[in-house]
């Protein structure tokens, strides 16, 4: 794996699962506490706490400990490098379908 797809990679694993998609989804709104993104699951804490820590390995939050409370919060920033990733493999493959439906209409 080179270097400049590391953090790429590490993105779209971290939004590879629903869960994580959810809980990134409820950060964009504001910051929230652990206890407050676990509410809608039904999972045990250890693996909630296993979610957020992908996402904040691949730098799409960040997280801020106060006494016994862990308050997460987005870092939306860390999305641009996918979104020019997917922008440019977009722009490719129109490019490529509108060179093959001119050739299907030429050859009609």
């Amino acid at each position: 794996m080179t270097k400049c797809f590391e953090g790429l990679d590490a993105t779209f694993r971290a939004l590879g699962d629903p869960t994580r998609r959810a809980l990134l989804s409820r950060l964009a709104r504001g910051p929230a506490t652990v206890s407050e993104l676990a509410e809608p699951f039904e999972m045990a804490m250890p693996s909630l706490m296993l979610h957020l820590r992908k996402l904040e390995e691949a730098g799409l939050i960040g997280s801020k400990k106060r006494g016994r409370v862990r308050t997460c919060f987005a870092e939306l920033s860390h999305l641009d490098d996918a979104v020019t990733w997917l922008t440019s493999h977009q722009q490719l493959w129109q490019r490529r379908l509108d060179r093959l439906e001119a050739f299907l209409d030429d050859d009609a």
